[in-house]
C-alpha cells in the first residue's frame, strides 16, 4: 500500500515530518496485519473482531501518549520555536483521538478465506489513509467524495509497496501561481511523475508533437484529445527544479500511463516512457518487487515537494474552542 503524502490541496500530517510518518505507518500496519493473520489461521478471528466489537490501533509512539496533555494544547496557540510546535502538534486530546488518530478495523461478516480478509483490511485502511492524508490532530480540510471512489487513487494505494509515497494531484504554488499537476510516485530509487491517458477499452492514441493526439476506436469516431506531454513535461520541470534547490539527487522519470490502451508514438522523445497495454504488465511487475526499504534521497525528495504544495485547512471544531478560549483570556488579562 503506498502512503498518500498530499492530495490535491488538502492538509497531510506528513508534511509535518516526513521522516517519522512513513516508517510508523508500515511498521503498525504489518502488524496489524500479522496479528490478523495469526488470528484467522488460529480460527481465532470471531473472538477478536465481531459485528458489535472493533480493535483499535492507535498511530503514535508510547512517548508521546505519556506526555502531559494539558501544558501541550495550551502550548500550541503560544508562538513557539519550530521544534517545539512540531512536539505539541500530534499529541490527542479527549473525545478526539478515535477521529483524528487511530484506526478501528469491523468484520460485520467472517470472512471466507485469508484473501478476502486481506481485502477487508486493505479497505478498511484506504479509509483511513485517506484520513490521514486530509488531517491533523488540529486541522483537517474537506474531502470531495469523489477520492473515495477514485479508481485509479485505489490503485496506488492498494497496489504497490509501503515505501512508494505517492502525491495525488497536488497543487504546487510556484511564485504564488497554482499549479495542479496528476501523480508523483516517489519509490526507495526513483522518482516517477505520471500522466494518464486512458478512454474505452482498447482505445489507441496517435502520438506526435502537435498540441493534439487522436483517438480512435473500433466503436467510436476520432477524437482529438490534448497532447498530454504538455502536462507531462511541467510536472516534470516542477520536481526537476525543486530536487535542484533541495539538492536531492534521485533521478526523474517521465512517463505517459494507458492501462487499458495503445499509444502509438514512433518518435517520441528520448526522456519519455510510455506504458501501454503492451508493456504496463510487466512493468507494475517490476514496481510491485521493489523490496528496498525508504531511503534518505527519497524522503528528502518528499520533503522538498511538499514544501511548495499548497495547503488548505481548517481548525478542527474542538481546537477552535480550545483557541477562541484561550485567546479570550489573553486579552482579558490586565
Amino acid at each position: 500500500m503506498a502512503q498518500l503524502i498530499k492530495m490535491q490541496d488538502y492538509i497531510s500530517r506528513y508534511e509535518q515530518d516526513i521522516y517519522r510518518y512513513p516508517t510508523q505507518f508500515a511498521r503498525l500496519k504489518k502488524q496489524q496485519w500479522d496479528k490478523l493473520k495469526a488470528s484467522y489461521n488460529a480460527c481465532e478471528l470471531d473472538r477478536l473482531y465481531s459485528e458489535h466489537t472493533e480493535t483499535q490501533v492507535k498511530f503514535d509512539s508510547p512517548q508521546e501518549e505519556s506526555k502531559g496533555l494539558l501544558k501541550k494544547v495550551k502550548g500550541i496557540f503560544h508562538r513557539r520555536t519550530g521544534e517545539q510546535e512540531a512536539e505539541a502538534e500530534e499529541l490527542p486530546i479527549p473525545g478526539q483521538i478515535e477521529d483524528a488518530n487511530v484506526f478501528s478495523l469491523r468484520f460485520p461478516f467472517r470472512p471466507a478465506s485469508l484473501d478476502e480478509l486481506k481485502q477487508n483490511y486493505l479497505n478498511q485502511l484506504l479509509r483511513f489513509q485517506m484520513k490521514w492524508g486530509s488531517s491533523t490532530l488540529r486541522e483537517k480540510s474537506f474531502v470531495d467524495q469523489s477520492f473515495f471512489l477514485d479508481e485509479r487513487l485505489r490503485f496506488f494505494l492498494q497496489r504497490f509497496p509501503d515505501t512508494f509515497l505517492l502525491l495525488y494531484k497536488p497543487i504546487f504554488l510556484l511564485k504564488n501561481a497554482p499549479v495542479e499537476v496528476e501523480v508523483i510516485l516517489l519509490t526507495p530509487v526513483d522518482a516517477w511523475c505520471i500522466t494518464f491517458l486512458e478512454a474505452e477499452e482498447d482505445a489507441a492514441f496517435i502520438g506526435s508533437s502537435d498540441r493534439f493526439w487522436v483517438r480512435r476506436h473500433h466503436n467510436h469516431p476520432d477524437k482529438k484529445v490534448l497532447n498530454p506531454l504538455l502536462g507531462a513535461n511541467r510536472m516534470t520541470n516542477i520536481v526537476s527544479q525543486l530536487f535542484e534547490l533541495y539538492e536531492v539527487n534521485m533521478p526523474i522519470k517521465k512517463v505517459i500511463l494507458s492501462r487499458n490502451g495503445y499509444v502509438d508514438y514512433p518518435e517520441a522523445p528520448y526522456d519519455i516512457t510510455i506504458l501501454d497495454k503492451r508493456n504496463f504488465p510487466e512493468w507494475f511487475e517490476r514496481m510491485r518487487a521493489i523490496s528496498s526499504p525508504l531511503k534518505a534521497q527519497q524522503l528528502k525528495g518528499a520533503q522538498a515537494l511538499l514544501e511548495y504544495c499548497q495547503t488548505t485547512s481548517s481548525l478542527r471544531p474542538e481546537w477552535e474552542a480550545e483557541y477562541n478560549q484561550t485567546e479570550g483570556n489573553e486579552h482579558a488579562a490586565p
